[in-house]
């Protein structure tokens, strides 16, 4: 698998980090991770196949992670580059995303969900296994957030991966990120933390090594970040592992190999 990083930013207006979205490249086709208004643009930018993706994962209902799905819909219903396209695309997330579109779908009958192609929505359980596209295994996991709030393990023939997206501290989440070769995990606040339903360094540390991951990627970046030098704050925690910042446009690979 082989991850681009779109937005390792927040809501909060920045002029080098976008609102969350990370597009995944699997062997049964691609996936994007969360969907701020900006990943519609940054999809583009990235000469990345926006007009073919296959699936979406929606985590949780907070605008700079499903902001920009509506105006997607609302551009691929039109664009030349998806009119040829037959391929079905499928939009997964938690309860609750089927009504939420279709209100958004009223409110100036946009006509979403008559595309050129098929398209379904799909509304997962959590914990319970389903296929994300075609060979690719997926499942799900509660995190203190929102009430539905979901983490989502990507398992890729022996590649694995585990987007927390927005996250209060939960030991549990290590565990579910147990082994894998890409830890994606949000780190909104370097310390003391306003609020519990995000993490700061050191629990995102915590749960990297607890989690014993290959690598551990932090992102959803709040600008107090801008104040500090990563590596250097990080290196002064000893984490144990290897643990790096996310960039828009930072590209990493997801493999099983040792």
């Amino acid at each position: 698998m082989q991850l681009t990083i779109l937005g390792s930013g927040t809501s909060v207006p920045h002029r080098t980090r976008s609102s969350s979205g990370h597009w995944l490249e699997t062997s049964g086709g691609s996936i994007l991770l969360d969907f701020s208004a900006s990943a519609i643009h940054r999809m583009a930018e990235e000469k990345l196949d926006w007009a073919f993706l296959d699936a979406i994962w929606i985590s949780h209902f907070h605008l700079d992670h499903i902001g920009g799905l509506a105006p997607f819909l609302f551009g691929t219903k039109y664009a030349p580059e998806t009119q040829q396209r037959r391929s079905e695309m499928k939009i997964f997330g938690p309860a609750g995303l089927r009504v939420l579109l279709e209100a958004i779908d009223r409110s100036n009958d946009y006509g979403l969900l008559e595309q050129p192609f098929p398209i379904q929505i799909v509304e997962v359980i959590p914990l319970e296994p389903f296929e994300i596209v075609k060979g690719v295994e997926a499942v799900t996991f509660d995190t203190p957030h929102t009430p539905e709030s979901l983490a989502i393990r990507i398992s890729d023939q022996d590649a694995t991966m585990v987007y927390t997206s927005d996250t209060g501290f939960s030991k549990p989440l290590g565990s579910f990120a147990k082994n894998v070769d890409l830890f994606l995990m949000e780190c909104s606040f370097v310390k003391e933390k306003p609020v519990e339903t995000h993490l700061e360094l050191a629990e995102a540390v915590y749960l990297a090594q607890f989690s014993k991951a290959k690598k551990t990627v932090l992102t959803h970046l709040y600008p107090e970040w801008d104040k500090v030098i990563f590596d250097s704050v990080v290196s002064r925690m000893r984490p144990g592992c290897e643990i790096v910042e996310a960039a828009d446009g930072a590209v990493f690979s997801v493999s099983g190999e040792q």
